[in-house]
This record gives structure tokens, C-alpha cells and sequence, in this order.
């Protein structure tokens, strides 16, 4: 058989076998990446020594960065948790927007709100808005709910630092101020189609209610000032803002419009180092969202404590992520795969969205999607020698893919349907729906972004 197919077929064979690990055997998703790695270092005729070397190197290389990232914006979110941040955003927004226009400031508050926060603790902190919005207007839940899920949804897929999006970014070596810039360019339109728009047309359909056993007055805290809200966005777009300088002053380096050895050019550089941006912003909110919110320093390492636990969990099955990466690297079985999609005429951007989207389907996981979609295709993307935006294109790619029809394997499906008290039926409907709009616009406006870079 020729090396190339054979390597191919291991590499569809591993993939095969993390499937059945995580589903059938409920194997953890970090020990079956380990396996899924091994499988194809062995088959590929790997020296023991050589792939338990390329293992370490592959979890190291990653930890080094994600770890640091994610850890601070864990905390960095639950300063905003704790300090009421969210809601007083929401408030502000929903007031700036008016009444009749409702729908588009829930769509923006989870939008925001999502950047630091995950999307299940950003959920379950301004359900009580939407139920009191409920309450006052008479309409569906889902008039208010749909919006502010699509929101949440978009940020936590598609907009570095949110977990997902950095991880796949480190692993195809892909530039988080592109993947930031091309994050909000893909998914605005996504989050519009399935927030407002979907909304409107499902809240129609079907009625949904505030749940019976909610013991809700629909009164809604008032009581933060303009300032606080100021000062709530300028800590969630700070690091933004210093990511996308320094992307931008790294592409006038590469053009020749700045001189490479330049005090101030390597200075916003360090600043917009996503070390250094998240490390600031946690700074500043520990200040003004902690010690000016009246909480003790001990209740603040309490806090970075608890932000911590889940970060743990992702941190991990991304360094297993970046183990099967560099397994794929040096047992040529990545290389191998590139030639498949070489010979076949195959976009790497297309192949990126299917296979997340094969992953997503059969396993539930978006995390597990993306940081496996993420290493079966960095080899391929070494190999052809990608611009940067492409790169972060094909990242976008993946996050699209990792959306796609969550179903009844996807805890974020169960949280959906509990908070909103609904149906399994209801909330493939509604949830899945609102997902599948995402994947699916998300991939499409890729495309077409794809042919002018």
C-alpha cells in the first residue's frame, strides 16, 4: 500500500477511535486524545522514545500560552460575574437601545458579555433579566432568550479570549488580532440571523412562558451608575484593542512602513502581547470592579480560585489537542493528509468546517470539535505555507463547524432547555436551530471572505 494512503487511513482510523472512546467507552476527552495520539504515532512506526518525546513537546508547546491566556481571562470573567458587571451592561445597553429595539441590545449584551465570561455562567446571570422582560411585555421567552443566546453563542465560538477561538489559534498558528478581527466580521451577521431575526420568527411559533417554578417580581437592578457601565466596557474591550494594535503594528513591520527595530513598535507590541493585554485588564478590574466593589483581597483570590477550576478543563483537553497535533507533524501522517487534499483539489478551509462539524455532531463537545478539527489541519496549513489571515479564516472555519445542530449530547443543550424550562423538542427548535443558523452563515461568509485573502 502507498505511504501516503496508509498514513491518511490512520489518521481517519484515530479519529474513528476517539469517537468510540468518548462516546461508546465514555473515556475522558483528554485521555482519548492522548490514545487517538498514540495510535497514530505507533501505527505510523514511531520509536516508543521518540513519540513519548513528541508528546510532551506537543502539550508543552500549547500549555505555554493557552494556560496563561485562559487563566487570566477566567478571572478576568469572574470579576465581571461577581461584581454584577454583566448586568449592569445589560441594563445600560437595553436602555441606550429603547423598548422597540429590545432584541438588538440582548444580542449586543451577549456579545459582550461573552468575551470574558463563559457562556453558561453568562447565561444563568442575566436569565433573570429576561425573565423580567417577560413578565412586563407578555410576549414569548424565547422573543428575549433567542437574542441573547445567538449573542453569547457567536462570542464564545468565534472571539479570542474566550477559550475555543485561542486554542485553535495556537494550535494552526494562527494570529488572535486576525482571528479577533475576522471573529467580529463573520460573526455580527451571525449573531443578527440567528438573534433577532430567528427570534422574532420561532417567538412567533411557539409560546413560551416564565417558568412556573420561577418566583420572579420582574424588577431589575437599577442601581449602577454610568460610570460603572464605562468602566465594565473599557475592561472588556482594553485587551481588544492592545491584541489589534499589535497585530497591526506587526503587519507595517512586514510592509516596511515601520522600521523593525523600533523602541515604540516593540513596546506596543509587548502591550498587545495577549499576556500582557489580559494580564492589564485583570489588573484593572481587580482594582475597580474588586477593591472599589468593596471586596476583601481574600474574597478576590477566592474568586481567581473558583474562575480557575473549570479553566483547568479546557486547558487540558487543549494540550491534548496539541499532543495529536504534533503527533500528525512528526509521524507524517499530517504531511500524508496534505497530500490527500492536494491530490482531490480539497480546501483546507472546507476540510476544516467538516471535519469540526463531523466531531461536533457525533460527540457534543464544541471544545473537543475545534481543538481536534484544529490538529488534523495544522499540518496541512504548515505545508502550504498560509498567509495569516488566511489562517485565522480557517480558524473561523473551525468555529463554525464546532456550532453546528447541538443536540441532546451537548450540555449547553440541557442548560438551555432548563433555564427556559421547555420541551427536548422545543429546544431542538429553538437551540439547534439558533446554532445551526450560526455554523452555517458563519462557513458561508468565510468563503466568501477566503477568495480576497
Amino acid at each position: 500500500m502507498d505511504q501516503t494512503i496508509y498514513l491518511f487511513i490512520i489518521t481517519t482510523l484515530s479519529i474513528f477511535l476517539l469517537l468510540v472512546l468518548v462516546m461508546k467507552i465514555k473515556v475522558h476527552a483528554f485521555i482519548s486524545l492522548l490514545l487517538a495520539s498514540c495510535f497514530v504515532g505507533l501505527a505510523a512506526g514511531m520509536p516508543f522514545m521518540d513519540l513519548i518525546a513528541s508528546l510532551q513537546k506537543g502539550m508543552g508547546d500549547i500549555l505555554g500560552f493557552i494556560t496563561i491566556v485562559v487563566g487570566l481571562g477566567a478571572i478576568l470573567g469572574k470579576l465581571l460575574e461577581v461584581s454584577g458587571g454583566a448586568q449592569t451592561l445589560a441594563h445600560f445597553i437595553i436602555k441606550g437601545f429603547g423598548e422597540k429595539r429590545t432584541t438588538w441590545a440582548l444580542m449586543l449584551t451577549g456579545f459582550i458579555v461573552s468575551i470574558p465570561v463563559f457562556l453558561d455562567v453568562g447565561f444563568i446571570i442575566l436569565i433573570p433579566l429576561i425573565y423580567a422582560l417577560t413578565k412586563r411585555s407578555g410576549l414569548s421567552l424565547l422573543h428575549f432568550a433567542v437574542p441573547l443566546l445567538a449573542g453569547m453563542a457567536v462570542t464564545h465560538a468565534f472571539i479570542p479570549p474566550t477559550p475555543g477561538p485561542v486554542a485553535v489559534a495556537e494550535i494552526i498558528d494562527a494570529s488572535l488580532g486576525w482571528m479577533i478581527i475576522f471573529g467580529f466580521v463573520v460573526g455580527v451577521p451571525c449573531a443578527v440571523l440567528a438573534g433577532p431575526v430567528f427570534g422574532r420568527y420561532i417567538s412567533n411559533k411557539i409560546y413560551v412562558p416564565i417558568p412556573q417554578h420561577i418566583e420572579f417580581k420582574g424588577e431589575v437592578d437599577t442601581r449602577s451608575t454610568r460610570s460603572d457601565f464605562l468602566m465594565i466596557a473599557f475592561v472588556i474591550t482594553l485587551p481588544l484593542f492592545l491584541i489589534l494594535i499589535a497585530t497591526t503594528c506587526g503587519m507595517m513591520v512586514r510592509t516596511g512602513y515601520f522600521a523593525q527595530d523600533n523602541f515604540m513598535v516593540d513596546f506596543l507590541q509587548f502591550l498587545g502581547h495577549p499576556f500582557i493585554a489580559l494580564a492589564i485588564a485583570t489588573l484593572i478590574a481587580s482594582y475597580f470592579l474588586g477593591f472599589k466593589k468593596g471586596f476583601k483581597p481574600k474574597q478576590l483570590l477566592e474568586f481567581s480560585d473558583k474562575a480557575l477550576a473549570p479553566a483547568g478543563l479546557i486547558i487540558v483537553i487543549t494540550g491534548a489537542g496539541g499532543m495529536f497535533k504534533q503527533i500528525l507533524v512528526e509521524s507524517g501522517a499530517g504531511e500524508a493528509l496534505a497530500q490527500v487534499f492536494i491530490d482531490y483539489n480539497v480546501a483546507p478551509i472546507v476540510m476544516a468546517y467538516i471535519i469540526a462539524v463531523i466531531i461536533r455532531v457525533i460527540q457534543g463537545s464544541a471544545t473537543v470539535a475545534m481543538v481536534t478539527a484544529a490538529g488534523m489541519i495544522s499540518p496541512v496549513i504548515i505545508s502550504m505555507d498560509l498567509s495569516d489571515p488566511m489562517k485565522a479564516l480557517i480558524g473561523i472555519a473551525i468555529a463554525s463547524g464546532s456550532c453546528i445542530l447541538s443536540h441532546v449530547n451537548d450540555s449547553g443543550f440541557w442548560l438551555v432547555k432548563k433555564y427556559l424550562d421547555i420541551s427536548e423538542k422545543q429546544t431542538l427548535q429553538t437551540w439547534t436551530v439558533l446554532e445551526t443558523i450560526i455554523s452555517l452563515t458563519g462557513f458561508v461568509l468565510v468563503l466568501v471572505l477566503s477568495f480576497f485573502f
